[in-house]
Order: structure tokens, then C-alpha cells, then sequence
């Protein structure tokens, strides 16, 4: 992070102190959050000579909030850095410093709001539109929201847009040409439009989100194909038992290919003497490999937080996505208390979600593999925490088959510190002179 920009956005954030009314919080929070990785088999599995990576990035961050009796907003500053990738002596870096976030909520009312600009747009358990906050860099929105929330009814009503634009056609230079308006950045929506509504049952054991989703895409001929998810997530408490699951149901174009595809899964989670324990399944459809139609049967959950989902070791929808094939996950997950500490223990069996064949033309086996997670985590300090992680994929022939790499055995050891203090709170401040 340059200097000046730094020392810059620190003045303005102090500076913020002084307009200030006496009912407005300010709140200055930094975060550095170094992660060593081992990898021989992340995401897809390694092969017969490769050999293993190891390298540490870091992810650096500072959060200015402020918020007054009819406004809010968010400044945050990030560096994403692999160690070692930027010479001891420079005079240049690698631009890995950018704006995290950067948005305004004004307050129309007591239930409604508006919030514009770069920001996170997160829900639920985060399996279709989520912060991907295990990536360093995470994942951001410019949008706008409309937000409509009863806490007397436990609703919640979100209602986002957002129009992607490049620098193709200079706005000084061209306000108005041919092709001013194609987007070409790739891997991201042209528009996007959604609703999400949520609702917390009357005795707070359950709640029900609906989301509707609407994302058009450039083509090749600067026109815009749409794609859209539906999706149902409803949570209950049933004694000791939890339930929960998530139906999205995908349609629409992209290109001139015909999309409609599934996403099903649902998990109870039992709470025992000595710890809970969830047993899940999820269904993510395909494409068989004797389909020769040009519809698109494959789901793709576009905007999640992928990682928390389908294993750690990121072999789906992270990474590649693999491919066509879709994924049936079968998994296991439980979490026991260690001194001070805590430790998460995953196990997820594989399968496709479609029919697949060899080169032979021979149908496979449905089973992928089987992967074991565990993740030892500990607060070191009201500020600190340490996470330390392990996992194996221990993978079958229809794996290597389908994807690159052609060994079974894959492994994958990771370590993560987080420090994350509040440099300055209004409120503390305030509470502290009352004292006195």
C-alpha cells in the first residue's frame, strides 16, 4: 500500500470526527491476515512428477464506519500480496492495493433505506450470493439497494440492481458511439437484478428466504442474454433437531443456448452431549456425457461463497467448476471443543451428477472420491485467532478421468492468522468519559 494514499485516507477518516453530531459513531478497524498453504492436490489432483506448492499471502485491510441518525457509510482499503512476490528495495509495486468497499446507506425511514456502491452482497448460509471472505481478495458488488426492514413483522426485503460498464469508450471521449456500451470484462454480469425476502417465524425457530435473480450477460454481438436463479431457503428448529435446505432452480439464456438447471440439498443437525452433528446431502445437476443438445443443464452457483460448500479442498465451483459434470455430495460434519479451543472434523463422499464415460465410451462410476477436512481453531487473544487446517482427497479413477492430474491420493495443509483490533470506537470513547 503506497504511503501517501494510506496517510491520505487515514486523514480523511479522522477528519470525519470533526463535523460529527453527538448521537453519529465513527469506528476505525484494521485487519492483516497472513495464510501459508501447502498444496499437492488443491483443487484438482496433482500428477505423477508435479511437485508440491508452498507460499503465504496475505491479506492487509483498513475499515472506516461511520454512521449518523439518518446516514451510514464504509471506506476500506485493501493489499493482497503473495510474500516475496515484491522485491526488498522498490520503486514500483505490483498494484495489488485497491478499494475494498466503498458505499453510502441513507436512511429514509425507520424500515426502508437506499445503499449505493462497492459493497458485499451476502445472504443466508451465503450458497448462491455471498462475500467469499475465505478468498483474500473476497467478493464485490457496485450496486444499488433498496432495503425494506420490519423488525416488528421479521421481515426483510432487499431489492439490488447493478450496470457494469468498462473503460473501453473513454467518458471524455466518447459520450455516446458505437459499441460505447459492451462490456467486456470477462466473467462478470453486464446487469444484474434481484429480490430477496425474508422471513423469522413468530417463535424464532425458523425463518424462509426467497431470492429471485435475474443476470444478463454480453455476447459476442453486444447483445445481452439473461440467466435466471430462483431459489427457496427455509430454516426450522424441531426440539434439538435443525433442519435446513436450499432448492435453486436455474433458467433462462446464455448465448442462444437454453439454460435449466438444479441445485438441491438439505441437512439435520443434532445436538449431542459432547458436540452437534450434521449429516447433509446436496445435489448439484449435470450434463450426462452422451447429451448432445446445446441446453444447459449444469448449475452454476455464480456468487457464493463456494468454498464452505462441497469440501475444503475447493474441487468444485472454486477453482475449475468441474466442467459439465455437476456433484452429489453425501457429507458428515461435527465439531468438538479442545481445551480452548475448537475443532472442525468434514467428510464428504463424491459423486457425479450426471452420467460420465471414458474415452472408450464405457459409463464410469458415479463415485469421485472422498475427502476428510479438520481445522484447529483457537482464540489467541480478543483480537487474534489462529486457524490451522488438513485435508486428504482420496480420489477414484472416474476423478482422474474427468479432470487433469492422475493421482489418487491429494493432500492439502494450510495455517492462518487473523488480527483484526479496533483502533478507535466512538462509543467506547463516549462509555469511557462517562466513567470518568
Amino acid at each position: 500500500m503506497k504511503l501517501t494514499s494510506l496517510t491520505h485516507f487515514l486523514l480523511f477518516a479522522f477528519a470525519l470526527l470533526g463535523p460529527a453530531s453527538a448521537a453519529a459513531q465513527f469506528k476505525l478497524t484494521a485487519e492483516v491476515r497472513p495464510r501459508t498453504e501447502f498444496r499437492n492436490g488443491f483443487k484438482t489432483p496433482t500428477s505423477t512428477g508435479f511437485d508440491p506448492a508452498f507460499f503465504t499471502e496475505q491479506r492487509s485491510r483498513l475499515y472506516v464506519d461511520f454512521k449518523d441518525e439518518k446516514y451510514a457509510m464504509r471506506f476500506s482499503l485493501q493489499d493482497v500480496r503473495i510474500w516475496g512476490e515484491v522485491p526488498q528495495i522498490f520503486k514500483e509495486d505490483a498494484g495489488t492495493t485497491f478499494l475494498n468497499e466503498a458505499w453510502g446507506q441513507y436512511f429514509v425511514s425507520e424500515t426502508f433505506s437506499v445503499k449505493a456502491g462497492r459493497q458485499i452482497i451476502s445472504y443466508d448460509n451465503q450458497r448462491f450470493l455471498g462475500g467469499l471472505e475465505w478468498a483474500q481478495q473476497g467478493r464485490r458488488h457496485d450496486a444499488l439497494l433498496f432495503i425494506n426492514e420490519n423488525k416488528e413483522k421479521r421481515t426483510k426485503l432487499h431489492v439490488g440492481l447493478a450496470f457494469n460498464a468498462d473503460k473501453d469508450k473513454p467518458e471524455f471521449g466518447y459520450l455516446q458511439a458505437p459499441a460505447a456500451n459492451f462490456y467486456s470484462v470477462g466473467g462478470n454480469y453486464k446487469s444484474l437484478q434481484y429480490a430477496w425476502y425474508n422471513k423469522t417465524f413468530a417463535d424464532k425457530k425458523g425463518s424462509l428466504s426467497l431470492l429471485a435473480l435475474n443476470a444478463a450477460t454480453q455476447n459476442a454481438d453486444s447483445t445481452s442474454s439473461n440467466k435466471q436463479t430462483l431459489g427457496i431457503i427455509p430454516r426450522v428448529k424441531v426440539g434439538k433437531v435443525a433442519l435446513a435446505a436450499d432448492i435453486y432452480y436455474q433458467m433462462g439464456k446464455i448465448g442462444d443456448n437454453t439454460v435449466s438447471a438444479l441445485l438441491a440439498g438439505a441437512n439435520a443437525t443434532f445436538q449431542t452431549k459432547a458436540t452437534p452433528i450434521t449429516v447433509g446431502f446436496e445435489y448439484i445437476s449435470g450434463k450426462d456425457g452422451d447429451d448432445t443438445s446445446s441446453d444447459i443443464t449444469n448449475f452454476s452457483p455464480d456468487y457464493g461463497t463456494n468454498h464452505a460448500f462441497n469440501g475444503l479442498m475447493d474441487y468444485f465451483f472454486v477453482g475449475p467448476a468441474n466442467a459439465n459434470v455437476g456433484v452429489i455430495d453425501l457429507y458428515l460434519k461435527t465439531k468438538f471443543k479442545v481445551g480452548k479451543a475448537a475443532l472442525l472434523l468434514h467428510g464428504h463422499q463424491f459423486m457425479t451428477g450426471s452420467k460420465q464415460f471414458d474415452a472408450e465410451g464405457a459409463e464410469l462410476s458415479k463415485v469421485m472420491g472422498f475427502e476428510v477436512d479438520a481445522v484447529y481453531v483457537r482464540k489467541l487473544a480478543p483480537a487474534v485467532t489462529l486457524h490451522v487446517g488438513a485435508s486428504v482427497l482420496l480420489g477414484t479413477e472416474t476423478l482422474t478421468t474427468i479432470r487433469p492430474g492422475n493421482e489418487t491420493f491429494n493432500q492439502w495443509a494450510w495455517t492462518m492468522i487473523t488480527f483484526k483490533p479496533t483502533l478507535f470506537n466512538s462509543e467506547e470513547e463516549k462509555k469511557k468519559k462517562k466513567k470518568k
